[in-house]
C-alpha cells in the first residue's frame, strides 16, 4: 500500500445554536460551573476536538447504513459494501488504517477577538445556561445546574485530510478520491441536520459547515 496523494478539505463551522462539548472537572468549586466546556491549555479558548467531530460524523454515517449498533469498529460489523471502515478505519484481524484525519477546530481570529471583548458572555468566550429537571408530579423545577456553552454565531476553522493509497483493490486514484469525498460530504450533511456536542435534543449544537469539499486541494506525494 503506497500513499499517492492527500486531499485537503478546509473551511468553517458556524454555531447556529449554543454548543457544549464537555471537559472533565478536576477541581470542583463551590458555586462553580456544573458542566464546563473543553478549552485550549495555551489561551483558554474553547475548541472542538477533532475526535468529537470525526466520531459524530462516523456515528451518523453508521446509523444511516444500519451498521451494528454495538460495533467495535470491526469491519464485519458493517454492510459488505460500506466505505465507512475504509475511510474511518476498522479494528480486528481484518482491520484497516484510518484514511481520514480531522484536525482540532479553533475559533477564527475574528471570533476569538469578538468573544474576548463581548459584554454578553458570562465567562471568557462562553455563556452559561441554567437548566432544571421538572418534577412531573409537582410541576416544580428541581436540581438546577449550570451548563457552559460556546454561544451561537461563533465560527471555528475546520480541516479534513484524506490519504489516498494505491493497492490491489482495482480502484484507480480518481475513483477513490470521488467516493471518499462523497462519503465525507454525506456525513457533513447529516451532521448539519443533527447536532454536535451534548444536549442536542434540547436545542444545543446545531452547526453549519462551509467548505471547499466540491473543489478540495489535492497534494500529490511528489510535491512534498
Amino acid at each position: 500500500m503506497k500513499l499517492e496523494e492527500k486531499i485537503v478539505v478546509s473551511g468553517t463551522l458556524e454555531l447556529l445554536t449554543g454548543m457544549h462539548i464537555g471537559d472533565s472537572k478536576e477541581n470542583v468549586e463551590i458555586g462553580g460551573i456544573d458542566s464546563p466546556v473543553v478549552r485550549r491549555k495555551d489561551n483558554n479558548q474553547p475548541y472542538i476536538p477533532g475526535s468529537s467531530l470525526k466520531g459524530k460524523i462516523r456515528s451518523l454515517l453508521e446509523i444511516s447504513e444500519g451498521a451494528n449498533p454495538e460495533s467495535k469498529f470491526r469491519r464485519k460489523d458493517y454492510p459488505q459494501d460500506s466505505l465507512i471502515p475504509e475511510l474511518f478505519g476498522a479494528s480486528g484481524d481484518d482491520g484497516l488504517p484510518s484514511r481520514l484525519i480531522v484536525r482540532d477546530s479553533y475559533l477564527t481570529s475574528e471570533w476569538a477577538e469578538k468573544l474576548s471583548q463581548s459584554n454578553f458572555t458570562d465567562m471568557p468566550f462562553t455563556e452559561i445556561k441554567f437548566e432544571n429537571v421538572i418534577n412531573r408530579l409537582k410541576g416544580t423545577a428541581e436540581h438546577p445546574r449550570q451548563i457552559e456553552r460556546v454561544p451561537a454565531g461563533a465560527v471555528f476553522e475546520v480541516e479534513f485530510v484524506i490519504n489516498i493509497f494505491s493497492n490491489n483493490d482495482g480502484d484507480n486514484i480518481e475513483s477513490k478520491r470521488k467516493k471518499y469525498l462523497q462519503l465525507l460530504k454525506k456525513g457533513i450533511k447529516l451532521l448539519e441536520d443533527d447536532y454536535l456536542g451534548g444536549s442536542g435534543s434540547r436545542g444545543y449544537g446545531q452547526v453549519k459547515l462551509t467548505t471547499n469539499i466540491d473543489n478540495p486541494v489535492i497534494k500529490k506525494v511528489e510535491e512534498y
